[in-house]
């Protein structure tokens, strides 16, 4: 089913789904973007897919329809090679906290963190405190 309306909310960082038939639904960007379906992050099957670490923070720069079936959403990060179909999107709504609780697991399981990683060269002891 195709959303009537879609609206991203910058300061949440969620994405809004409202449909006919009064129903909606908000997925954060985080969990969007880690649950991508583009070949980068899923690969060619569920052996092949590629935990995404260190987004906690990302935002949705911006989206746009393809065709009648699908969102392509650019991401703050840069990734930007997943098409959304509407039925994805739906499936996401639904099992949202399926998703995220598995992304949690995985992440505790691979020792790594949804935050991102600072590379040691950038941070100066005292500088900025």
């Amino acid at each position: 089913m195709n959303p009537q309306s879609i609206t991203y909310h910058a300061a949440s960082r969620t994405l809004e789904l409202c449909y006919a038939d009064g129903s909606d639904s908000l997925l954060p960007a985080e969990l969007l973007r880690v649950y991508s379906p583009s070949a980068e992050v899923r690969g060619h099957s569920e052996a092949e897919r590629t935990l995404q670490t260190g987004k906690k923070h990302v935002a949705i720069d911006s989206m746009e329809s393809v065709g009648n079936y699908a969102l392509r959403i650019v991401f703050s990060d840069g990734h930007d090679t997943g098409i959304y179909s509407w039925d994805y999107l739906a499936e996401l709504s639904h099992h949202k906290d399926e998703y995220w609780q598995k992304y949690i697991a995985e992440l505790r399981s691979a020792n790594a963190s949804r935050l991102p990683t600072i590379p040691v060269g950038q941070w100066k002891p005292g500088v900025g405190s």
